[in-house]
């Protein structure tokens, strides 16, 4: 199973708020950019506010990128997005089979496999910036 979209979602918005052709950023307009919902926009901008990556203006006053790129991760914004549970990135099935040899030992053979996993996904999310993002889009618009 995937991560949820959120965390794409929250890169698009930000796109969309550093572009050069900057307009009031509604979440209709963003809606209708992403392909979702105003509500899913809404949401997931009220994660974003509420980790300080954005302000949002009630109304038709729009949102902005409250930080300077540069110094928002797209680990910052995975970390307000995604609901990454204690245990971790990777779900457990519930009831491995404690009579079968490998369902015993599945937490032994996997874990420490998954937690380097998560480990090397999440350093690697703390290489990348919004600056970098944005630069991208910037070249891709005036393509």
């Amino acid at each position: 199973m995937p991560l949820s979209s959120r965390f794409t979602i929250a890169l698009h918005i930000l796109s969309l708020l550093g572009t050069k052709d900057k307009e009031k950023m509604t979440s209709q307009l963003m809606a209708a950019s992403i392909g979702v919902n105003p509500v899913v926009v809404r949401k997931v901008l009220g994660h974003l506010k509420t980790a300080d990556i954005i302000t949002v203006k009630r109304g038709q006053g729009g949102a902005s990128i409250a930080k300077t790129p540069e110094n928002i991760t797209y680990f910052d914004v995975y970390r307000a997005v995604e609901v990454v549970p204690k245990a971790g990135l990777f779900n457990f099935h519930n009831n491995p089979n404690p009579a079968c040899v490998v369902g015993k030992n599945i937490h032994a053979i996997l874990d420490d496999d998954l937690a380097h996993a998560q480990e090397t996904f999440e350093s690697f999310l703390k290489t990348k910036t919004i600056a970098q993002l944005l630069d991208k889009t910037n070249q891709y618009i005036q393509d």
